[in-house]
């Protein structure tokens, strides 16, 4: 009897240690990928003071400030706008106006970003930011669903950022492929969706749903190149061939 009492305080030791120990890694992770942020932010251009502003006043006053793009996706936008050299930029969800700030300013003279915000509640907040920033002449702020508006503008564009409703994202790629210019470029955020797409426990999730049969959609067409980034949540990038 003692020894089985002693092998059974054994395995719950042996148990106990496991948990701690995958405890400690976790946290170890949490730290590291802290410490790689801020090592990060540090090495690349700074956020301007505008942006950092609005940032911080998107986590005060709305939910799910987090979606906003950042300092690293912002700087990242920025330049793919320089590398592309767009005309032409349609963005569908607008949130707080941070992503479409970031992008109007990688503009060249004449250019223009036309961005989408399906939620009226949310213009008192996106329009003052978007009016009072040093690009605003270069953003056109529209409230509406891009899905059916967009295309109504008759405009040709050259690049788009896809960040709207996950549900309807290849509804929505569809419609941004008939109003894209051949070469141009999509950019679709939130891709890997903070890992869900490979969890099991999140397969019945509309959203996650949403963004998965997307990944596979985008996969499969034969338009189009396409590169996934593991940057914050999942950036995917696209180009379309013919």
């Amino acid at each position: 009897m003692n020894n089985s009492n002693d092998t059974a305080k054994s395995k719950a030791n042996d148990c106990l240690e496991e948990t701690n120990g995958k405890g400690n890694h976790n946290s170890q992770f949490s730290t590291l990928n802290s410490q790689l942020d801020s090592y990060i932010e540090a090495h690349i251009d700074p956020e301007p003071d505008y942006l950092y502003r609005l940032y911080r006043a998107t986590n005060i006053h709305m939910l799910h400030g987090r979606m906003a793009s950042g300092h690293l996706q912002g700087r990242l936008l920025k330049m793919l706008v320089q590398m592309i050299r767009p005309h032409n930029i349609l963005e569908v969800g607008t949130f707080s106006g941070y992503s479409a700030i970031c992008m109007a300013e990688g503009l060249e003279t004449g250019g223009r970003v036309y961005t989408f915000e399906i939620n009226d509640e949310q213009e008192d907040f996106t329009r003052p930011w978007i009016e009072g920033s040093p690009v605003a002449d270069k953003i056109e702020f529209i409230i509406g669903d891009a899905i059916t508006e967009a295309p109504r503008l008759g405009i040709t564009f050259d690049m788009a950022f896809i960040d709207g409703n996950k549900r309807t994202y290849v509804e929505t790629y569809e419609m941004v492929m008939s109003v894209l210019r051949q070469g141009g470029f999509i950019l679709a955020d939130n891709t890997l969706w903070d890992g869900h797409v490979t969890d099991a426990a999140y397969s019945h999730d509309k959203q996650t749903q949403g963004i998965v049969s997307f990944n596979d959609y985008v996969m499969a067409d034969q338009r189009v190149e396409r590169v996934i980034l593991p940057l914050r949540d999942g950036l995917t990038l696209i180009r379309k061939k013919c």
